[in-house]
């Protein structure tokens, strides 16, 4: 999906304590941080629900290691969600 719009991705699951990262891409000279999150059931939200003000805290601070690391850059996050069935794409989910 994101790769056929237009997007390159350049790591996945990159991981420092405290936080990690499901894909890293590039869009252009935009560094793209995505979650990927996986929902069966919509019991407590769905999947977007789980992407809780901690979670996008973790989602920050690993972002900000893989910067440190490979250069600053313009960045955002985005965010793949499916319930079983679809897969639907945020683009600045945060």
């Amino acid at each position: 999906m994101l790769v056929a719009r237009g997007l390159r991705i350049v790591e996945r699951n990159f991981r420092v304590r405290g936080g990690e990262i499901d894909i890293v891409c590039r869009d252009g000279a935009t560094t793209v941080f995505v979650e990927v999150r996986l929902r069966t059931r919509g019991d407590f939200g769905g999947a977007a629900a789980s992407i809780t003000p901690a979670k996008q805290a973790r989602l920050i601070l690993a972002a900000r290691h893989w910067l440190a690391r490979h250069g600053e850059s313009p960045c955002r996050f985005d965010a793949v969600l499916s319930d079983g069935e679809k897969l639907e794409w945020i683009r600045d989910a945060f």
